[in-house]
């Protein structure tokens, strides 16, 4: 095929394929558009703690990209890519399929890294995934109920032991949500929930150590300490390796190498180079950073084949690395696709200056924290909801993202509160305080949402003397 015929091809669809694939089919992208990924449905992995919790439903958290290109002219392949060469600009998919390219997008991320761990990536879980968490929450059920019927003391603390590895914000996030869900779960089964152990392990010494989130330290810690179960932080510690029944950990200061009885190892610790990265050996080594990842020029391209761009985790780009966060992502597709009309149109590329417009974290059932710009900082129940408001309305299409947080907002407002509360909300009178922070928050929410978005790169065409062009 001649190149110049040829689609351009999407790999990966997360943060960063999606939104460069949506954004250029709304700019009216004159070349043909295919997006390639194995799985059916996008998944929002900030919001899969309420995936988890059912603060959320699959709708919501997991839209099928058929639902989310609906409309669109790009092209949704489900399928595996297995190879790539870059010199002949050609992809190979598990089906026995290929394309050839004129341009190419890489957003296939990072997978979940284990410090070569022993047993760890075989006997620990991981979450980053809809088959993760649903998973995680069987497993964890299966551990409640059989804690809630033996009659061996031994065997119910280890049951009831959780342990999460790695206190970054997923490791946090994942704590401060199990201390809170937990204790609800294993109430219904009659069980003592004061026999429920959090506990989360780190090599660092402090947590959220060396991450754009570890200006909330001491909120995340007072979080961690007020749930309804107090989770217990293991510090300074290096896990060397995890079973079935347990794993084991060596402090820094010590020679000897201790046992934590548990059937539950949570990993959130680090991440690794995704396979398909790795395997392109046509990259050159100087042109790679320490980990393996391709480094990119300013405007997201490799430099030895400019045709082809790359970013969120699966990239870093030369002197100047961004977080791996969604919101990075979000930005880096939306400039990809202005990029490329641009090369399309022969105009002059531009770098890309993502920026942080702040933080959200989860701190437990609705429990959370919005830290807007650095500037204000918002807790508890209404920094949750200013969260979730927030990332609904970054979900993918307009149609989606109105329909999907009128479903949590209208779940929220009439019928979350007739619902069982965690153990550390049941309070007198809760009912008509909840409501009034509710209807407080929602305003908050739409303030915030609004200011965020203002920043952010909308991916609707806006009115234009020519279609094609790249001003907003």
């Amino acid at each position: 095929m001649n190149n110049s015929t040829a689609p351009t091809i999407i790999v990966g669809g997360g943060f960063v394929g999606l939104f460069t694939a949506l954004h250029l089919s709304h700019r009216h992208y004159s070349n043909p558009v295919t997006l390639i990924d194995p799985q059916e449905r996008f998944v929002f992995k900030p919001l899969l703690y309420e995936y988890l919790t059912g603060e959320m439903q699959d709708e919501q958290v997991l839209p099928r990209y058929e639902e989310l290109l609906e409309g669109s002219k790009v092209n949704f392949v489900r399928d595996k890519v297995n190879s790539i060469n870059l010199e002949e600009c050609r992809v190979e998919l598990a089906s026995g399929l290929h394309y050839n390219y004129r341009y190419l997008v890489l957003g296939v991320g990072s997978t979940q890294g284990y410090f070569g761990t022993e047993g760890a990536e075989k006997n620990a879980f991981s979450f980053r995934t809809q088959k993760d968490a649903i998973r995680l929450e069987e497993h964890l059920r299966e551990c409640l109920q059989q804690a809630s019927q033996t009659e061996d003391a031994e065997e119910r603390r280890s049951l009831l032991t959780f342990v999460v590895t790695g206190a970054g914000p997923s490791g946090v996030e994942m704590a401060a949500t199990l201390a809170d869900l937990l204790p609800n779960w294993y109430l219904k089964l009659g069980g003592n929930i004061r026999d429920i152990r959090i506990i989360l392990v780190n090599h660092g010494t402090e947590i959220l150590a060396g991450d754009v989130n570890a200006h909330l330290r001491e909120t995340a810690l007072n979080a961690l300490n007020s749930r309804t179960i107090p989770v217990e932080l293991l510090l300074g510690v290096k896990v060397t390796a995890v079973d079935l029944d347990g794993l084991q950990y060596q402090a820094k200061d010590k020679n000897e190498v201790e046992t934590l009885s548990t059937h539950t190892t949570i990993w959130t610790a680090g991440t690794a180079t995704n396979p398909l990265i790795e395997s392109l050996t046509q990259i050159a080594d100087e042109n790679k950073d320490k980990h393996g990842l391709p480094l990119v020029t300013p405007t997201l391209q490799l430099p030895d084949f400019p045709e082809v761009f790359a970013a969120g985790d699966c990239a870093v780009v030369k002197e100047h690395s961004f977080p791996p966060v969604a919101q990075i992502a979000y930005q880096q597709g939306a400039e990809i696709a202005r990029n490329l009309i641009a090369l399309s149109q022969g105009k002059e590329l531009h770098p890309v200056n993502a920026t942080m417009r702040g933080t959200l974290m989860k701190l437990g059932i609705n429990n959370g924290v919005a830290n807007l710009f650095d500037k204000i900082q918002i807790n508890g129940k209404t920094g949750d909801l200013i969260r979730n408001g927030t990332y609904l309305e970054l979900l993918p299409t307009p149609v989606h993202n109105f329909k999907a947080t009128t479903d949590w907002l209208t779940d929220e407002i009439f019928h979350r509160y007739h619902s069982p509360k965690p153990i550390a909300t049941q309070r007198k009178n809760r009912t008509a305080t909840w409501i009034g922070g509710t209807i407080a928050a929602i305003a908050l929410i739409a303030g915030a949402v609004a200011l965020w978005r203002m920043t952010q790169p909308s991916p609707q065409p806006q009115p234009t003397q020519e279609q094609n062009s790249l001003e907003q």
